[in-house]
């Protein structure tokens, strides 16, 4: 490692620790030229490959973003957002895998999007899904229901039926749903 005060590029290691639950080992280096000391921080890069085939560095902010389009008008906070890419990218580097595509990155956020709201888990997948019919939409929900209530936040999908088209001419009305 090279001495950042005299561009020596030799050093050794004085002391090395884990942080942050083993994710970063910072170093303690000591120059062997000038004799100054210096910390290192190593963290292994997480790459993301495209469907393009360009690899770019796994970002926690490019899946907030996407995810928060998804819970738009939804009850979601910033922190629950942060603590989703989180977990989404611990799952992926649990893997143990240098490079991930980003097909893999999608499905790591379905699990903990649906468990914080399934509102915008259907919106996430309907999007990631390529869902083209109304039929894609209604075997989500299904697949929902029979799963049963997901995470603490979420809140259940109503018990929708579809009705008839109205006929035309005809103006829509509300109609209150029984419980």
């Amino acid at each position: 490692m090279k001495c950042p005060y005299c561009q020596h590029p030799d050093s050794r290691v004085v002391d090395s620790r884990e942080a942050e639950d083993g994710k970063v080992t910072r170093r303690r280096r000591s120059c062997t030229q000038c004799s100054r000391r210096f910390t290192t921080v190593e963290e292994p890069v997480l790459a993301v490959v495209k469907r393009s085939g360009v690899s770019e560095p796994f970002s926690r902010e490019k899946v907030v973003s996407g995810v928060r389009k998804a819970c738009q008008g939804r009850p979601v906070d910033a922190d629950s957002l942060a603590l989703l890419a989180q977990k989404v990218e611990e799952a992926i580097r649990s893997r143990g895998a240098a490079e991930v595509p980003s097909h893999e990155v999608g499905l790591a956020i379905l699990g903990p999007l649906r468990e914080l709201d399934e509102v915008a888990y259907i919106r996430f997948a309907s999007v990631y899904r390529s869902f083209s019919s109304l039929e894609d939409f209604e075997a989500e929900i299904a697949s929902l229901r029979e799963n049963g209530p997901s995470g603490s936040g979420a809140r259940p999908v109503a018990n929708v039926t579809a009705s008839p088209p109205l006929p035309e001419g005809e103006p829509a009305r509300l109609v209150e749903a029984s419980p």
